[in-house]
């Protein structure tokens, strides 16, 4: 499937744009870290928003040429491959001052498997439709089929997304509906208040994709102007509509314990594996649950028995 070279242009545009140097230097020491087999280092999340890692944690993606290559460990491949990807922490000193990195490893394979609309669940495509930079690549060649992985992953959002639309919609409808149907379908249900920083942080690349997309690839929506505001109308069925919305309701179930078996996991890969469970739940729903001695020495029994106690306090729904 081409896409629009517009398209591309707009997803590879964070790509371009100057990286401090910190963040830089955390790419190349995961680079570094998995040597041949690293295909590239995806860079996301606030701290690319933010332009800087201070006050936070860098997010990255490292992707692999095959989990085997990464990991002397079998059960770590094997844990990549069924249930991708594998989470861990990492720090870099970087002219005395830390930065604390939590990156997660993943084989080319998948990522471009994930972008697609064969895969389900909005947990890759959700996340990768959004800015991301492409970092340590071996070859430019490699950088462009990872920056067509991310628009197809646009293209998959918005594919999921525009059936729930009624007939006429902005792109910043869109975008805040796609956002929070997929951060429902996570352990991570965001405030409509976070949904908007999100937006407003990043403005003109999802108003740009938009219009790229929805002109190059979604025939069933027509582009209107009205008054230097580009609205978009859709010719979506009842049917549309309401299968649409059953796939997202099967993805928040689903996604409620893929989250959940994804945290488990975590809990062993990320140092601190117990309170990065309860501090990535804290951080998006604001419920704040202390672990006992006993729940920091067995993460998983952390996980499960804190589980409720978070339901009941309105950390998930």
């Amino acid at each position: 499937m081409a896409l629009s070279p517009t398209l591309l242009e707009i997803v590879g545009k964070a790509s371009v744009q100057v990286i401090p140097h910190s963040i830089q230097v955390a790419g190349n020491f995961l680079a570094n870290k998995y040597g041949q087999a690293v295909q590239g280092i995806l860079l996301y999340g606030s701290c690319l928003r933010a332009g800087t890692d201070h006050n936070g944690l860098v997010d990255c993606y490292v992707i692999v040429d095959h989990y085997s290559a990464v990991y002397s460990s079998t059960w770590l491949a094997r844990l990549n491959r069924w249930l991708p990807p594998n989470v861990f922490y990492g720090e870099v000193d970087v002219e005395g001052h830390i930065v604390r990195m939590k990156y997660a490893v993943l084989s080319l394979e998948d990522l471009e498997w994930s972008v697609t609309p064969q895969w389900f669940h909005s947990y890759f495509w959700g996340r990768f439709s959004q800015p991301t930079a492409v970092m340590a690549c071996p070859s430019e060649a490699m950088s462009q089929r990872i920056i067509f992985g991310l628009g197809k992953a646009v293209l998959t959002f918005l594919g999921n997304v525009v059936p729930q639309m009624p007939k006429q919609f902005s792109a910043k409808d869109v975008w805040s509906t796609g956002l929070a149907l997929s951060y429902g379908a996570e352990l991570r249900t965001e405030s409509t208040g976070r949904i908007k920083t999100l937006w407003e942080s990043n403005q003109a690349y999802y108003e740009d994709v938009a219009h790229a997309a929805f002109s190059a690839h979604f025939s069933k929506i027509t582009a209107i102007q009205e008054n230097d505001v580009t609205m978009y109308e859709g010719e979506y069925s009842k049917w549309d509509h309401a299968k649409n919305r059953i796939e997202w309701i099967v993805r928040k179930v689903q996604g409620k314990f893929l989250s959940i078996v994804r945290l488990m996991k975590a809990a062993f890969t990320f140092q601190g594996g117990a309170d990065y469970l309860i501090w990535k739940i804290e951080r998006h729903s604001g419920v704040k649950v202390e672990l006992t001695p006993a729940q920091r020495k067995h993460p998983i029994w952390a996980g499960l028995t804190t589980f409720w106690r978070l339901y009941r306090k309105g950390a998930f729904r």
